[in-house]
């Protein structure tokens, strides 16, 4: 697993084998940065990446300059693998919070221009993650939300739902407020 682009291009991402994690693909994780790219300019945006996981996707929004990079995970690994690292790296725009991710977006006050969630894909409320986003006001007007599902999973009727995009067995719906 590597940073795709950005300031930290190329760095390997080397997370222990042990994390309860499915990690975005590097295909799927260059397409998505390429579609976001033609849409938001990444420097100095708020951006947070929900169910982060290893951080690959924090990981990518800190080295494209993105100011600052929420991560959220309820797992303590992935939260000190992905504070390690940042640290290994030197970026100091990258913040963690453990917590439950539901828990999280009902009790922030911070605003968003760009949000990415992955979650769990056997989560049974995975089609209530962008109505509590956009119920909890946590994206600025004209910020973006990516969410990662499963195929059987259709987002399209939801508010705000702009594009779908399928990569092999990845999904991502996007939304805009």
């Amino acid at each position: 697993m590597r940073i795709i682009g950005g300031k930290y291009s190329r760095r390997v991402l080397r997370p222990p084998k042990n994390l309860p994690v499915r990690p975005t693909t590097d295909l799927a994780k260059e397409s998505l940065f390429n579609i976001l790219s033609n849409k938001i300019n990444f420097e100095g945006i708020a951006a947070l990446d929900l169910f982060t996981g290893t951080g690959s996707i924090a990981f990518e929004f800190a080295s494209r300059g993105c100011l600052p990079v929420v991560a959220v995970d309820a797992s303590f690994a992935c939260i000190r693998f992905i504070q390690r690292t940042a640290g290994d790296f030197g970026m100091e725009n990258l913040q963690t919070v453990r917590s439950d991710v539901f828990r999280f977006i009902r009790s922030t006050p911070k605003k968003f221009g760009l949000i990415f969630a992955d979650p769990p894909y056997a989560l049974d409320d995975i089609d209530n993650i962008s109505r509590l986003i956009f119920e909890n006001a946590l994206l600025n007007k004209g910020g973006w939300l990516v969410l990662e599902h499963p195929r059987e999973v259709d987002l399209s009727e939801q508010a705000f739902f702009v594009d779908h995009r399928k990569y092999g067995k990845v999904n991502f719906s996007f939304f805009q407020r």
